[in-house]
């Protein structure tokens, strides 16, 4: 099947989260024999940011790390549809794309026998109403919305007559337990500031447990301003800057527990979505404490992390996690056993090419012969999470 792409970026997770899961659909797509390309404008935002503050080197680190993707640069001005899209079956557009694109696309669909996707993973349509209706979704066949509130609200609008919840997922062929080189301490945190969506969160959840605890603790990400910096380095906190996400799984294994500090909109707007961190993380088996956030779509067990409903509980829970070995392997072990039975690239896969079958009925994909159990979990995947 011929499948066709069109995300911001596949080359570059600077401050684009979902680069992470494109690359592990994109990478499971291949591997069952579809022919995938995925189309990233030229000079985007992220990938601009990333070549002026890091030069080519992440652009051959990312070649190396998934020598099976690859990407098509396109100018908007130039861009024909019609004509790129003439022999697709399957075409997925993210939302953080042109409005022209997205209605170039869906005129071409209108002309065309293929099936288009809408896919939606941010909380604009609640927070940027008008940014998401700028979009001409008419001649699509749906939505793909990563959280079932998020589905409901784009049927509840009429933006859209069907939509589908398909949430994001951990990619196993990249996530999953690593026996460690070294220690480097603690705790780390992998995630942006949040342009003031999280700010007083991060201090009560993350900073202010780290520095009452003593914790050797290190944080990566972007965007972070000179107050934020300051705050880390107060608390005795390494801030190291961006980290490519595929190169996360070996830097999770160098420490004991990290913690999720979800964005203000998805606490109180959009409960039920936890964006792809958590998933990334219990994936490669890191015991984790989540600040206040509803699990409203039961993705997980009472078992899989720890919940705080406070900076005092956090810090009471990492404190027990850090004193216990065994609790954290038995923590860990919850959350990756639920990652890897319903939550993997491998899963999404499935669901997408479900959802398309019943779109193109004539075009009906055969089901993988392997499990997805099978399909999700590296052979040198198995954890040993020895006590650190």
């Amino acid at each position: 099947m011929k499948i066709r792409l069109f995300y911001h970026s596949l080359l570059s997770d600077w401050n684009h989260g979902n680069a992470h899961f494109l690359r592990g659909i994109a990478t499971e797509l291949i591997e069952r024999g579809h022919d995938v390309i995925v189309y990233e404008p030229l000079d985007g935002w992220s990938l601009k940011n990333l070549r002026a503050k890091h030069g080519e080197d992440p652009i051959k680190r990312f070649h190396a790390a998934y020598p099976t993707l690859r990407s098509v640069h396109y100018d908007l001005a130039r861009f024909d549809a019609n004509e790129t899209l003439a022999d697709a079956d399957l075409v997925i557009v993210h939302e953080w794309n042109d409005p022209e694109l997205v209605r170039r696309i869906g005129n071409a669909r209108r002309r065309g026998s293929f099936v288009a996707l809408f896919h939606d993973t941010h909380h604009r349509l609640v927070t940027e109403p008008d940014s998401i209706r700028q979009y001409e979704l008419t001649h699509y066949d749906g939505v793909l919305a990563y959280g079932r509130i998020l589905r409901n609200l784009y049927l509840s609008h009429g933006i859209t007559k069907h939509a589908w919840t398909w949430h994001e997922a951990a990619d196993t062929r990249r996530f999953y337990p690593m026996e460690p080189n070294r220690y480097d301490g603690d705790l780390v945190w992998v995630g942006n500031w949040g342009d003031n969506e999280r700010e007083e969160e991060l201090k009560e959840f993350l900073i202010e447990p780290i520095k009452a605890l003593g914790l050797k603790a290190r944080v990566y990400g972007v965007r972070y301003p000179d107050h934020a910096r300051t705050a880390l380095a107060e608390a005795g906190i390494e801030y190291a800057g961006w980290l490519p996400n595929f190169e996360v799984p070996e830097v999770f294994s160098r420490f004991k527990v990290t913690v999720h500090v979800p964005r203000r909109p998805y606490v109180k707007a959009l409960p039920g979505i936890p964006t792809i961190r958590p998933f990334e993380a219990l994936a490669c088996g890191l015991a984790m404490v989540c600040s206040p956030w509803q699990d409203t779509e039961d993705l997980f067990t009472a078992n899989d992390f720890g919940r705080a409903r406070n900076g005092k509980e956090m810090t009471e829970q990492l404190e027990l996690l850090l004193g216990s070995s065994s609790l954290r392997r038995r923590m860990a072990r919850n959350g990756l056993k639920t990652i890897r039975a319903r939550h993997t690239c491998a899963h999404r896969t499935d669901e997408l090419l479900e959802i398309f079958s019943q779109l193109a009925p004539s075009k009906r994909v055969r089901k993988p012969r392997r499990k997805v159990a099978e399909l999700s979990v590296p052979a040198l995947a198995t954890p040993s999470l020895a006590p650190l």
